[in-house]
């Protein structure tokens, strides 16, 4: 299946779901609502044309207007890649765990947890791993984060 091919099926069997974005990139871009997001993980990854199988990566983006997580996914067998974003506001930070359909998840989303302090519903293990166990100065990836020793640089 081609980059097109895909773009079309998806816009045909899940444009109630996910809402595609021109972004220019060259793998395709589609939005997800936190309400979907759990059907629809499970759909890309069980529709037996597409069998997103992976979960490439999964990050937090903090864009000082809300909170975005960002999941990468590719097709083993297919050799197919897209990805999709929820998008929430700050005061609602907390989305579902998708560990259960990808269990690679599970590191992902404790680092969005940890570095973002965007809530991980369901998710069963949340456990510091990258900052001191005793910490207490916020979460590090946030845009206004701020800390004594912290400078920060200019944005360009």
């Amino acid at each position: 299946m081609t980059k097109d091919e895909l773009k079309d099926y998806i816009d045909t069997h899940y444009q109630d779901k996910m809402k595609f974005l021109d972004t220019g990139r060259f793998d395709l871009m589609y939005e997800v609502t936190k309400e979907n997001l759990l059907e629809v993980s499970k759909a890309l990854r069980d529709d037996e044309n597409l069998k997103f199988d992976f979960l490439c990566n999964l990050g937090g983006a903090d864009t000082r207007e809300h909170f975005e997580v960002i999941y990468s996914i590719a097709s083993v067998t297919k050799r197919l890649r897209l990805d999709f974003k929820v998008v929430f506001p700050y005061d609602q930070a907390e989305i579902e765990s998708v560990q259960e359909i990808w269990p690679a998840a599970n590191w992902y989303e404790r680092e969005t947890w940890e570095l973002f302090g965007i809530q991980i519903k369901n998710h069963g293990n949340l456990k510091l791993f990258l900052l001191p166990d005793d910490w207490d100065q916020g979460y590090p990836m946030r845009k206004d984060w701020d800390a004594p020793d912290f400078i920060r640089m200019p944005e360009l």
